[in-house]
C-alpha cells in the first residue's frame, strides 16, 4: 500500500482522487475486474476436460462376468439409452430451446443479456437462473467436477466449462448430448428413457403436448412430476406451449385448444436391472476403479470385461435360497411384532467359496440390493456365537489333546479379570458327567468349551482364528472369546472354515480371474493374492473336520441329513448369539464351504426361538448344497482325507452267572399191561388199508 501511495503521489493522482470520488469508483471497478480475471484464470485448471463429451454416446459399460461368461453386473454411468438428435421429436427440441434458452443459437456458451436480466430480477426479489443449455449440460454431465452448490466458484467453473464445450462442439452435438444426459425422475436419464417412462413410447414419437410436459419438468422434476403432481405439470406444460408460440414457431391458433387438453400420462417405471451379483459388483468397484486409473481405462465407458470366480448356477441357487428363507422368517418376525411397532426387516448374508483355491463361488450381500446396499458379507460385523468354537477345539488339538479326552459337564465360574466373574451356561442343566471334547463341540456345550478355553488360553485361540482367516476384525483376547463374543464378518468366518476344509492351509478369498478389453483381449490375469499359508497342522485340521462331521450327523446340524437328505461328506457348525440376535451356520465339503448369517440390522431387535442358527441360517446353506449336489455342480462322492468317525467298541458285558439246570424229566413209563395193549393195537392199525 505504501508503494501504491507513492506512485499515486508521483503521478499527481492522489489529489485528483481526493477531489473526484467517481475516479475512486472507477479505480475500484478496474481492480475488481482485474481481480475477477485473476480468479477466473485460477479456476480454469479446476474445470473438467470436455474432449470426452461426445464420446458419451459411444460409451460401453464395463461388465462383470461369471466363470462361465454369463453377465453378473454392469458398471454404467446411468440408466439411459442414447438416441441421435434426428431420432428425437422436433417438438422436444423446439420446446427445450424456447423455454430454457431461446438465444441458444446466438451465444457461445454464456448469455450475458440473460445473466444481467436474471441478476436484476434476483435483486428485486424474484430469484431467477441465468444458465444456458450449455451451462446446464456442463453441470449435469460433470456433476462431480462442478457440483450443484450455490457458490461463486461453482458458477465460474460452470461458465468456463460451457465456453470450452461451445468451442469444441456444434450446437447440434450439444443438444444431442444434453437431451441424452438430462436427468428425470424414476431413474430415467435422457429423453428416450423419459419418453418410455412417462408415455410408454420412444422419443421420436412424442407429440407436442408430451414434449412440452417433459421439457416443463426440467424446471423442477419433483415439483412438476406429472405422476404425483398432474395439475402442476399441466399448468407448466401450458407455459412451455406459450413459450413455443413466442420463440418456437408454434401456431398461436392451436395453442388455446392444446392447452385445454388433459394431461395423459402412461407411466411405466424403467427398471435398472441390478444383475445376479450386485454386491460383488459393489465390492469390486473401488478396486476396479484404481486398476483402471492406473492402466488408463474408464470403467464406465471402455467396455472392460472382468471375469470373476463366481459360479453363475451356485449364485442363482444362493439368491433363491436367501429370498425363500427370508420370506418365511419375515412372516414369523411380523407375527411377533407389537401393534404400532415399526416393521423391521430381516437381513441375511451368504458366501460360498472353494476351499482348495479360495475362489468365491457365490455372494449374496442382502435380501434386496435395491433396498439394502449394505453388504452383510464383507461389511457387517456381528458376534459369531458358537461358530467360533471350532477354533477353541482346534487350538486344543494342536496342544496335544484328543477328541476323546473328557471334562466334567458342570457349572463354571471363570475369573475374567477386574473382579469380573464369567459364568457361562447351557440351555439345559449340567449333567455332572464326564463329557468328551468331541461331544462338547458336537452338542455345542458352553461349559465344556469354557473349561477348554482355560486350558489352551485365549491368546492361542485368537492366534489360530487369525491364522485361519479372521484377519480384519479385532478379537478381544478374553475367556468369553470362546463363545464368539468378538464381532467378525461372514467373509472372514467362511474363509477360516475354508482353511479347516483345506487341511489347515489358508487361502485368500479370490474374486477376479482376469480383465479383458471390450474386444476380448486379455489385459491382465490375476494369481491368488498370496501363496497358501499354513495356519494349522494338517493332521489336527483333519481331526477337527472329523469332529465337526458329528455336528451334522448327531448334533445341532442334523437337519442337513434329515430335512435336506444330504448324504455327502460334510461338516459344519451352527451358531446363535445371545437372545437369538443372530443366527449362523457354516458347512464345509472338500469342494465347497458356505455360510449364512441372519438377523436384523439393529442388533437390539432380536428374533424369537426361530432365530437359532439351526432354524434361521441352516436352511439357506442346506438348500444351496442340496441343489448343488442334485445338479451335479458338486460331486456327492467327494470325501475328506480322514475316515469318518466310528465310535470305539464298547467292552462286552460280563456273562450272567450260570444257574445249574435240573435234569430233564423222563416221561412216565406205561404199565406192562398197557405196553402189551399198545403193541397189539399198533399192529392192527399198521395192517389196515
Amino acid at each position: 500500500m505504501k508503494t501504491l501511495f507513492l506512485h499515486l503521489r508521483e503521478f499527481g493522482l492522489l489529489r485528483t482522487l481526493r477531489m473526484h470520488p467517481l475516479y475512486i469508483m472507477a479505480w475500484l471497478a478496474v481492480m475488481a475486474v482485474f481481480g475477477l480475471l485473476i480468479f477466473v484464470i485460477a479456476v480454469v485448471p479446476l474445470t473438467p476436460s470436455v474432449v470426452d463429451l461426445v464420446k458419451a454416446k459411444s460409451e460401453v459399460p464395463s461388465v462383470l462376468l461369471a466363470s462361465d461368461g454369463s453377465l453378473l453386473a454392469e458398471y454404467k454411468r446411468m440408466n439411459r439409452r442414447w438416441v441421435a438428435l434426428d431420432a428425437i421429436s422436433p417438438h422436444v427440441v423446439s420446446a427445450l430451446v424456447s423455454t430454457e434458452d431461446h438465444r441458444f443459437y446466438e451465444h457461445h456458451g454464456i448469455d450475458v443479456r440473460r445473466i444481467g436480466g436474471a441478476l436484476l430480477s434476483t435483486l428485486s426479489g424474484d430469484l431467477q437462473g441465468g444458465s444456458t443449455i450449455t451451462q446446464q449440460l456442463a453441470r449435469n454431465f460433470y456433476t462431480e467436477e462442478i457440483g450443484h452448490s450455490a457458490t461463486l466458484i461453482r458458477k465460474v467453473k460452470e461458465a468456463i466449462t460451457a465456453v470450452k464445450i461451445e468451442s469444441m462442439y456444434s450446437k447440434q452435438e450439444i443438444l444431442e448430448v444434453y437431451l441424452n444426459t438430462v436427468p428425470f425422475l424414476y431413474n430415467a436419464i435422457g429423453i428416450e428413457m423419459a419418453a418410455r417412462t412417462y408415455f410408454d413410447k420412444s422419443a421420436g414419437k412424442l407429440d407436442v403436448l408430451e414434449s412440452a410436459t417433459l421439457i416443463g419438468m426440467l424446471k423442477g422434476t419433483s415439483y412438476y412430476n406429472p405422476v404425483q403432481n398432474p395439475e402442476r405439470a399441466r399448468i407448466r406444460r401450458n407455459v412451455v406451449l406459450a413459450q413455443m408460440v413466442k420463440y418456437g414457431g408454434l401456431d398461436p391458433a392451436k395453442v388455446e385448444a392444446l392447452a385445454k387438453r388433459p394431461l395423459k400420462v402412461n407411466f411405466e417405471r424403467q427398471i435398472d436391472m441390478q444383475g445376479a451379483a450386485p454386491h460383488v459388483a459393489q465390492h469390486l468397484r473401488k478396486w476396479l476403479l484404481a486398476w483402471a486409473d492406473l492402466k488408463g481405462y474408464n470403467i464406465m465407458s471402455d467396455g472392460l470385461r472382468v471375469r470373476t470366480t463366481i459360479d453363475a448356477q451356485i449364485q442363482k441357487l444362493a439368491n433363491q435360497a436367501v429370498t425363500r428363507q427370508l420370506i418365511q422368517l419375515q412372516k414369523l418376525a411380523d407375527g411377533q411384532r407389537k401393534a404400532g411397532q415399526e416393521r423391521p426387516l430381516l437381513q441375511a448374508g451368504f458366501l460360498a467359496l472353494d476351499p482348495r483355491s479360495g475362489a468365491v463361488r457365490a455372494w449374496v450381500g442382502s435380501r434386496d440390493f435395491a433396498q439394502e446396499q449394505f453388504d452383510h458379507v464383507s461389511q457387517a460385523r456381528r458376534q459369531p456365537g458358537s461358530t467360533f468354537k471350532p477354533f477353541v477345539y482346534g487350538a486344543a488339538f494342536m496342544q496335544g489333546l484328543s477328541p476323546m479326552d473328557t471334562l466334567m459337564d458342570e457349572a463354571v465360574a471363570i475369573d475374567s479379570g477386574g473382579g469380573q466373574v464369567w459364568t457361562p451356561s447351557d440351555s439345559t442343566p449340567p449333567t455332572g458327567l464326564p463329557t468328551t471334547l468331541r461331544d462338547g463341540l458336537i452338542h455345542s456345550k458352553n461349559t465344556i468349551t469354557a473349561q477348554l478355553m482355560q486350558k489352551v488360553g485365549p491368546a492361542s485361540v485368537a492366534q489360530l482364528a487369525q491364522a485361519m482367516g479372521v484377519r480384519s476384525s479385532k478379537l478381544d483376547v478374553v475367556p468369553s472369546l470362546a463363545l464368539g463374543t468378538s464381532p467378525v464378518t461372514l467373509l472372514e468366518m467362511v474363509a477360516a472354515y475354508g482353511s479347516i476344509a483345506n487341511g489347515g492351509t489358508y487361502r485368500v478369498p479370490v474374486l477376479v480371474n482376469s480383465v479383458e478389453g471390450r474386444n476380448g483381449q486379455v489385459l491382465e490375469t490375476f494369481a491368488p493374492a498370496s501363496e497358501p499359508a499354513p495356519a494349522m497342522p494338517h493332521e489336527h485340521a483333519l481331526t477337527l473336520v472329523d469332529v465337526m462331521r458329528g455336528v451334522i450327523d448327531e448334533g445341532t446340524g442334523q437337519a442337513i441329513r434329515s430335512r435336506y437328505g444330504i448324504e455327502a461328506d460334510v461338516a459344519g457348525k451352527t451358531g446363535t448369539t445371545q437372545d437369538n440376535t443372530d443366527g449362523w451356520f457354516i458347512m464345509m465339503n472338500p469342494q465347497l464351504v458356505a455360510g449364512a448369517r441372519v438377523g436384523f440390522n439393529d442388533n437390539s431387535v432380536t428374533m424369537g426361538n426361530w432365530g437359532q442358527g439351526a432354524r434361521s441360517a441352516l436352511p439357506i446353506v442346506g438348500e444351496v448344497f442340496q441343489q448343488a449336489f442334485r445338479s451335479r455342480l458338486l460331486d456327492p462322492g467327494a470325501e475328506f482325507e480322514i475316515p469318518r468317525f466310528k465310535a470305539p467298541p464298547q467292552p462286552p458285558e460280563p456273562p450272567a452267572q450260570q444257574q445249574p439246570q435240573p435234569a430233564p424229566q423222563q416221561p412216565p413209563r406205561d404199565s406192562p399191561l398197557m405196553e402189551i395193549m399198545n403193541g397189539l393195537f399198533g399192529r392192527i392199525f399198521k395192517q389196515a388199508p
